[in-house]
């Protein structure tokens, strides 16, 4: 298994990576912090006083603007693929009150920020719920059926991904590369050849392996989607401390 297309375009636009807004008829892009709520709807929290707060000012008689998000992924590592760019749309009201307030428990629990402390007065919450979505991924651009994407679930892994990588490169790097080959069937274990995780997800590993120039990438799944980071680290932990238990049994 792998993330559907309606998955990477949740967990690109769940708000931990920046993002640009398009306001329909309006000067632009600008950028913007944002997250999304249980129900996928899109938050924007937005300065009172800046270009962006101007744009998303409904005209006379209207109480929303058309606009649409665009976020583009960034590789957690060299060498690492990207999962593409996101673009979804819809029109956006700005919330005040109750409401409001809600939503920057919301805005919080995916990305928390000092600033939220201030919606309301220096800083206030926009929302639009996704009507049109799109994964943009090399030459192809992919319509996402809106209900699919506001079922899909953003990928837990996502949000520590880099710091996972560095982890297993910088301190389990011999071990992970032996496990590799052994699940691989490679031979060999030149530098410049070893295999090496270069994406992390909640279905599997994407491995890059091969000498440089020619490197060929493969995954290897895990038994079932994972549901965090507690879970990857008790599939992992056999595999990293797997020299740390042969000694300790020779010791023994």
């Amino acid at each position: 298994m792998r993330p559907s297309p309606a998955e990477i375009v949740r967990t690109l636009v769940s708000g931990r990576l920046p993002g640009l807004v398009h306001v329909a008829h309006r000067p632009g892009p600008h950028q913007v912090r944002h997250a999304t709520d249980p129900d996928g709807r899109v938050l924007l929290l937005v300065p009172v006083v800046s270009d962006l707060a101007a744009a998303l000012r409904p005209a006379a008689g209207d109480s929303d603007v058309a606009l649409v998000l665009d976020v583009l992924d960034l590789p957690p590592a060299a060498g690492a693929p990207s999962l593409g760019r996101a673009w979804v749309s819809g029109w956006a009201s700005r919330l005040d009150g109750a409401e409001e307030r809600h939503a920057a428990l919301d805005f919080a629990a995916a990305e928390p920020t000092g600033d939220l402390l201030d919606v309301g007065t220096r800083f206030r919450l926009h929302r639009f719920e996704v009507v049109e979505a799109r994964w943009e991924r090399g030459d192809s651009v992919r319509r996402i059926d809106p209900g699919a994407y506001a079922e899909a679930e953003p990928d837990p892994l996502h949000p520590v991904e880099a710091g996972l990588l560095a982890d297993l490169a910088e301190h389990h790097g011999a071990e992970v590369a032996g496990y590799l080959r052994r699940q691989l069937g490679l031979a060999g274990d030149a530098p410049d050849t070893a295999p090496r995780v270069v994406r992390i997800d909640r279905y599997g590993l994407l491995v890059s392996h091969g000498r440089p120039g020619a490197r060929r990438r493969v995954r290897l799944e895990f038994p079932r989607p994972l549901a965090g980071q507690a879970e990857l680290a008790r599939i992992l932990h056999p595999l990293v401390c797997r020299h740390a238990v042969s000694r300790h049994a020779d010791h023994a």
